[in-house]
């Protein structure tokens, strides 16, 4: 197996107002999450998430301490969140074993023990995303499943943007330090997410597109309201969306995403709204 890092450092947005395309995509597009028996993350200073993923086929994948951390294990002041978004798989937490199947999540506290994926079969292999955040303490490791989840029905046909947003790993759900993921998934027939856009500055937020074929595409909005830009993106691929930035999307097929917060609080309705009419 294989762990492969990299830091990326946070902008001002005046800084990033004069990012050119290239500027942007290195910044804030996370284009390799599964590779074959490798284990790859992003180390962000946008409150100092790590974003990454585990694609074990045949091998077991050992969730390795990066240097960044400085500590033994990579828990052992943090925790995490991890979502299997591919076939049937396995998470070993010291001693407990966790199953996990496609959609399913589970929830990491902080503490001193080792980390390992697995397959259960490498003809299908499991694909673990997972984002984590710093932790003062810690809460008890559990499974969510979508039907633990709180589900909030949003939007409609008719404007495009009918979905689900499935709150697993939420404190509605479980107690968690400043980790917050869920699972939005999008009808056929609607592409637009998180619409009307909003911002909040108390939290930075990372989106994992998924269930995109691959001849489509997702066009994902961030940036200022008043000085958006756009990053096109392909299927199995995350974004960083820092606490001054929107974060919204419009594909050529519906899809799912998976979105993980972390900073001030934990009150998901803590959100600051901009008009469609007023994007620019």
């Amino acid at each position: 197996m294989k762990t492969n890092y990299e830091i990326r450092y946070a902008a001002h947005p005046e800084d990033a107002k004069s990012y050119d395309t290239t500027r942007i995509r290195r910044d804030f597009l996370i284009e390799k999450i599964f590779t074959p028996n490798e284990v790859n993350m992003v180390y962000s200073m946008y409150d100092r998430m790590v974003v990454g993923g585990a694609l074990p086929v045949g091998e077991v994948l050992t969730l390795e301490a990066i240097d960044p951390l400085k500590a033994p294990f990579f828990l052992t002041r943090r925790e995490m969140g991890i979502f299997n978004v591919g076939g049937p798989g396995v998470v070993k937490v010291g001693d407990a074993i966790f199953e996990l199947d496609y959609k399913e999540a589970l929830y990491l506290g902080s503490g001193d023990r080792g980390v390992t994926f697995e397959s259960k079969d490498a003809s299908r292999p499991a694909k673990f995303y997972f984002n984590s955040l710093t932790a003062h303490r810690n809460y008890p490791d559990r499974k969510v499943t979508k039907a633990d989840a709180v589900v909030a029905e949003m939007g409609s046909l008719e404007s495009s943007n009918h979905r689900n947003i499935n709150k697993m790993l939420v404190n509605q759900v479980l107690p968690t330090c400043q980790l917050q993921m869920g699972m939005t998934e999008l009808a056929p027939g609607s592409v637009w997410n998180t619409m009307p856009a909003h911002v909040h500055s108390r939290r930075m937020e990372a989106y994992f597109y998924f269930e995109i074929p691959e001849d489509h595409a997702i066009c994902h909005f961030m940036g200022e309201v008043g000085e958006t830009r756009h990053v096109w993106m392909k299927g199995d691929q995350a974004v960083l969306s820092p606490e001054w930035s929107i974060h919204s999307a419009a594909a050529t097929h519906n899809y799912t995403f998976i979105w993980g917060m972390g900073g001030e609080n934990l009150d998901y309705g803590d959100q600051d709204f901009s008009l469609i009419t007023d994007l620019k």
